[in-house]
């Protein structure tokens, strides 16, 4: 299976994550930018997880149909024609690191999916129904991680 670099210039894999992009600042998506998807790519999906949420692994972002041509997002940008998903927080789009105060830095996983056909996720999809068809549809995927601690 072949890889997609993901990458953002807002912070380096596994470094901490700006508090703009927090849910309580500005709340803004982060840009990222990646590499080119298969050639046989239909659509691309983003997520974006805290596996180490008091509650369970949460969704803080989830976009669908994304246009394979495109290489990347700038800061707070959805994608023409895409489909953005509610969040854990139940807001539609992004929803940014909230980690309990306290916390060890909780890692939010941003993973890009090059899918072979559109694909049909609930609208307030949980992350174990994110991956049980992303992670069996997908030709290549790419993950990025930050850090984020209040």
């Amino acid at each position: 299976m072949a890889g997609i670099e993901l990458r953002s210039a807002a912070f380096s894999d596994h470094s901490m994550i700006p508090r703009r992009y927090a849910h309580d600042a500005d709340n803004v998506s982060p840009p990222l930018a990646w590499s080119e998807a298969p050639d046989d790519t239909a659509e691309l999906a983003l997520l974006c997880e805290d596996p180490d949420a008091p509650s369970g692994t949460f969704v803080h972002w989830l976009v669908t149909g994304i246009d394979p041509r495109i290489g990347g997002l700038d800061a707070g940008e959805t994608p023409p024609g895409s489909q953005p998903h509610r969040n854990g927080f139940g807001e539609r789009g992004w929803g940014g690191p909230q980690p309990p105060v306290g916390d060890e830095a909780h890692r939010y996983f941003f993973r890009l999916y090059a899918l072979p056909a559109p694909v049909s996720l609930p609208d307030r999809a949980t992350a174990d129904e994110v991956h049980a068809v992303l992670d069996r549809e997908q030709l290549a995927s790419g993950t990025i991680v930050g850090l984020y601690q209040r």
